[in-house]
């Protein structure tokens, strides 16, 4: 019997099949995630099986499980049966010798690909779920043509030499894309912007709180315009409904932000998937502040696993570091505290403030605008400069990149400005080219 072909890692979206979820664990085995998983990929789970062990090298489950797999299968006809793991070429061979034809055999890392690939619209995000499949590919077409001694690859062609050229072409597109990302990134803060990222687990609330910071701070608290950079951050339940930065302007305290939303992370997937998608995880990294979104309604312990996850997966920001504990309505002040604590176990350092917020009530939102504004770089000078029509001009520009306030007096006009430290250096050579001796 064959292997599953590789390239079967292509899941329709169908929202009429049927599937069996199996879960194993030597410790604690669920089925909540693979479940959500399978939602989101279209599926209505009718059945599930777990079992307590070390992975089996045949199938995965002991070969008891494996035989239970079978009959529930036949019972039940689902159109799949879904693993909550990462199988191996030889275990997809068994278990399709095992299991009733007809039934797809799709792996957490499959399933995840599927669901990525459903999800990416824009250019930058089918190139990264792309580069993520080929990744994937890659081992299980070696190990395939290494099992054939080359010699059939030799007559009708390498497929691995063809992934290993494609994956190079897309590479070579996707820096491409990243130099033009991080292009932008340099000119918007020469536009006086400060960035701010937000990153953390799939569905722990990050366009909700997107929205929130743009839309309802904008307006409530500073009055200025909002419209979408890169597009519109959807909000819906659903596991990576962001596969491409969303970025969006929000004014808090007279700092002009572009907020942008990133592809949520998941645990349990390859990292070569995760490693696909730098370019959007770039703009964590550059970020002059980074919240890390975190679901306060989770359990403790699954809560802190995903902190882990998101912390391994997110390189440190050029700037501060702030855990968001955002769905705070769904949890008691107690419940709370103990997650303040788990932050700080496994978080450490690394984080400069934790905040608690609902996002979708507004509770809290007002104190994150405040913890923001805190971790942005911020520098301040003062200058005494002659009243002139070129000091309007540098006043009108320096009201466009950062604060400014001023005092008339007579012939003269006392101005204090605070911003980033790159606009304060241009204020600075900027109000010496008005007055040789403008610095105080």
């Amino acid at each position: 019997m064959q292997d599953a072909p590789p390239n079967s890692t292509d899941e329709p979206t169908a929202t009429d099949r049927t599937a069996i979820v199996v879960a194993r664990d030597a410790d604690d085995p669920e089925t909540t995630e693979i479940e959500r998983l399978a939602r989101a990929a279209g599926y209505e789970v009718v059945d599930a099986l777990t079992q307590r062990r070390e992975e089996a090298s045949r199938y995965n489950v002991g070969r008891g499980k494996a035989e239970e797999l079978a009959r529930r299968v036949a019972e039940v006809d689902p159109d799949a049966t879904l693993f909550d793991a990462e199988l191996t070429p030889g275990q997809y061979s068994s278990l399709t010798a095992l299991l009733p034809d007809g039934v797809r055999i799709v792996d957490r890392h499959r399933l995840v690909l599927g669901i990525f690939e459903a999800g990416a619209g824009g250019k930058a995000a089918r190139l990264q779920v792309e580069l993520a499949k080929l990744r994937y590919e890659r081992p299980r077409v070696r190990e395939t043509e290494e099992r054939t001694h080359m010699q059939r690859a030799a007559e009708t062609g390498s497929r691995l030499v063809d992934i290993e050229k494609r994956i190079r072409t897309v590479e070579r597109k996707l820096d491409a894309l990243a130099d033009r990302a991080s292009e932008r990134r340099a000119e918007r803060r020469e536009q006086g912007f400060d960035l701010v990222a937000v990153a953390g687990y799939t569905n722990a609330g990050k366009s909700t709180l997107l929205h929130r910071l743009a839309d309802d701070l904008s307006v409530a608290r500073a009055g200025a315009d909002h419209d979408d950079i890169d597009g519109v951050a959807e909000v819906a339940d659903r596991l990576f409904e962001t596969l491409e930065t969303t970025t969006r302007r929000a004014t808090i305290d007279d700092r002009r932000l572009l907020v942008t939303d990133t592809v949520g992370l998941v645990d349990g997937i390859p990292h070569e998937l995760v490693a696909a998608f730098s370019a959007t995880l770039d703009a964590v990294a550059d970020a002059d502040a980074a919240l890390l979104v975190v679901d306060a309604s989770d359990p403790v312990a699954s809560m802190r696993e995903k902190l882990r996850v998101s912390l391994s997966e997110v390189d440190e920001p050029r700037g501060e570091l702030l855990v968001v504990l955002n769905k705070t309505d769904l949890v008691d002040d107690d419940g709370l505290a103990t997650r303040r604590r788990a932050v700080a176990a496994v978080a450490g350092d690394r984080v400069t403030d934790t905040v608690a917020v609902s996002a979708l009530e507004g509770a809290g939102v007002g104190r994150l605008a405040d913890a923001v504004v805190d971790a942005l770089p911020d520098e301040r000078a003062e200058f005494d400069l002659p009243n002139s029509g070129d000091t309007q001009a540098f006043l009108a520009w320096a009201h466009d990149h950062g604060r400014v306030t001023a005092e008339y007096a007579g012939d003269r006009v006392s101005v204090t400005f605070s911003g980033r430290p790159s606009a304060v250096e241009r204020a600075r050579s900027a109000a010496a080219e008005l007055e040789p001796d403008s610095n105080v």
